[in-house]
């Protein structure tokens, strides 16, 4: 299998082997108070994500639709939204010590992609063909980007309150660092987790328009639908927490985490379920 991939597919292994060069990178300028190493994992992550793009654009080109129809799909883009996001956030907050987790996770879906190959193109059932397929499925893929951006720095305020190595990457100007700012881990989170809550809401939107025109119905109780909207409501619940009732530190860092498991469980493990069968959202392949 491996070697079909690398000699059939060279594009698909060498954004592989690049996530997983820049994850390596990442690592290694936790370590290192070299500036060329951060730089080299941003490197990395870059040419990736250029790469992981012309894999979801040359799908899209040789199946003439949108690129999102198979499990397969959706991770392939799932590793380009997170990718393209992180890169921007680096901009954004002027750090690399999130580039460890953001490569990791989009090395995972990559890898994840690869154990589901669907190489087939298939049409698109009737139900999907619509415009508001499209739109749908960016602003979610788009939202889960954010949320996995977040729970990565939850991850990293975790270790600091625990690690004084760890600490010192936010603090001081290292390999990691581009201003040597200190960071706000909390606020960080918080903020990209309301980013990311807007997308949901956006996407619940959408979908509820999108069934009442192709069900007749806002809400048909399907049980992805079902499952979006508990994500939703745990996000909620977290912005009302940290917002009312003043949750900080680890207390918001861990309920970060289950909001991502629970984003993960409704897009990965939902079709584990007895009733995932009634679901018109179950991934092929």
């Amino acid at each position: 299998m491996l070697q079909y991939i690398l000699f059939e597919h060279p594009v698909f292994a060498a954004t592989g082997l690049l996530y997983a060069a820049a994850t390596a990178a990442y690592a290694a300028a936790w370590r290192s108070t070299r500036a060329a190493v951060g730089r080299a994992g941003t490197a990395l992550m870059v040419i990736a994500t250029v790469l992981n793009l012309g894999l979801v654009v040359n799908r899209a080109v040789e199946s003439g639709r949108e690129p999102f129809k198979s499990l397969f799909e959706s991770l392939v883009f799932l590793a380009l939204c997170m990718g393209l996001l992180y890169v921007v956030m680096e901009r954004l907050y002027r750090t690399r010590i999130f580039g460890l987790p953001a490569a990791a996770m989009s090395l995972g879906a990559i890898g994840y992609a690869l154990v589901k190959w669907d190489a087939d193109i298939v049409k698109l059932p009737p139900a999907l063909q619509s415009g508001w397929f499209m739109p749908h499925v960016l602003v979610y893929f788009i939202g889960y980007a954010a949320l996995a951006f977040a729970v990565g720095v939850a991850i990293v305020q975790l270790l600091a309150s625990r690690s004084p190595a760890v600490q010192r990457l936010t603090t001081l100007k290292l390999g990691t660092m581009l201003t040597g700012d200190p960071l706000d881990l909390d606020k960080i989170t918080y903020d990209v987790i309301r980013f990311g809550f807007i997308l949901l809401t956006i996407g619940l939107l959408i979908g509820s328009v999108w069934a009442k025109s192709a069900w007749g119905d806002f809400w048909v109780w399907d049980p992805k639908e079902n499952w979006s909207l508990v994500t939703w409501l745990v996000y909620g619940a977290y912005l009302h927490l940290r917002k009312v009732r003043g949750w900080r530190g680890d207390k918001a860092a861990w309920l970060a985490i289950i909001g991502f498991a629970v984003v993960m469980f409704t897009y990965l493990g939902m079709g584990l379920l007895p009733t995932a069968e009634e679901s018109a959202h179950v991934y092929t392949g």
